[in-house]
């Protein structure tokens, strides 16, 4: 393949995709976005892993989010430089909807603006065929 033909990928931070989080990932390629549901007791989790932290059992499944939260708690990250990213970046960490929290890049919205209780919606960033990521941003 020449530098003609070679088309240029952006480079970003790629996750760590594991048998816990294939259902997530499987789920942002596809436009939804999924937390883990115990099978047995029905406890939500997020992030993924083996176990339920409830009741113990191996029995996981998922679910698709409605795909909205609120800010709980946020930082700006101003350096180092990550590869792929324009600094400044809004990391907040998101009560969703469902009741569980996770972490995610806040698009779109000034980092003098971000603030507590900020109502945020879901969307996806696809980079290539194999990663779509998940981003934030204001509802």
């Amino acid at each position: 393949m020449t530098a003609e033909t070679a088309e240029a990928k952006p480079y970003v931070v790629r996750p760590m995709v594991n048998r816990d989080s294939q259902f997530f990932w499987d789920g942002t390629a596809l436009g939804e976005l999924r937390i883990q549901v115990c099978n047995a007791c029905g406890a939500k989790r997020f992030p993924p892993g083996p176990a339920c932290p409830d009741c113990g059992a191996f029995d996981r499944g998922f679910q698709a989010t409605v795909g909205r939260g609120t800010v709980f708690s946020y930082v700006v990250h101003r350096y180092p430089a990550v590869p792929g990213k324009e600094m400044p970046i809004v990391i907040a960490l998101i009560d969703l909807d469902e009741g569980v929290r996770m972490v995610g890049e806040v698009v779109d919205v000034a980092d003098d603006e971000i603030e507590i209780g900020m109502p945020l919606r879901v969307d996806f960033n696809r980079i290539d065929d194999e990663l779509t990521l998940p981003v934030w941003r204001r509802a």
